[in-house]
């Protein structure tokens, strides 16, 4: 449904931090389904942990956070001008370690929305196995010039 260069249109993150390679569904203003493919040349791996890879799980949060700040900017038109920021992260769960060559499924599902504010249950899953999930809360300020 979006592509790279799509996504890249809206997010503002650029390599190494953004952590989402395609869409595959929207529901307007309500869900998301994003795909983030994991592979082993990642700037994180060198360090996390060498001979043992393992994606950290504050970059699985922040991909699921990414995804659903398209979610939102996608509809927005001076998204040139916001920044959806953490306003904070609720219920995070880490359940199976993603390293590389798995490809993460992004889905997040909006719980309530309230001005420039948004809270969303979000789940990492690989192969249809929960990697991570968490309530994770935005919220949408001016970028500053």
């Amino acid at each position: 449904m979006m592509t790279i260069i799509e996504i890249m249109k809206v997010l503002p993150h650029r390599y190494p931090m953004l952590l989402v390679d395609r869409i595959i569904e929207i529901e307007e203003g309500k869900r998301i389904v994003g795909l983030k493919n994991v592979t082993a040349n990642e700037q994180f791996f060198q360090g996390h942990f060498p001979g043992a890879p393992v994606m950290p799980g504050v970059l699985i949060v922040e991909a699921l956070a990414q995804c659903a700040a398209v979610l939102f900017l996608r509809g927005i038109p001076d998204r040139d001008e916001k920044l959806f920021l953490f306003g904070g992260i609720d219920k995070a769960r880490f359940r199976k370690p993603v390293v590389p060559g798995d490809q993460l499924r992004l889905e997040c599902e909006v719980l309530q929305k309230r001005g420039g504010t948004v809270k969303l249950h979000c789940t990492a899953t690989v192969d249809g196995n929960v990697a991570a999930e968490a309530d994770v809360l935005s919220v949408m300020v001016d970028r500053p010039k």
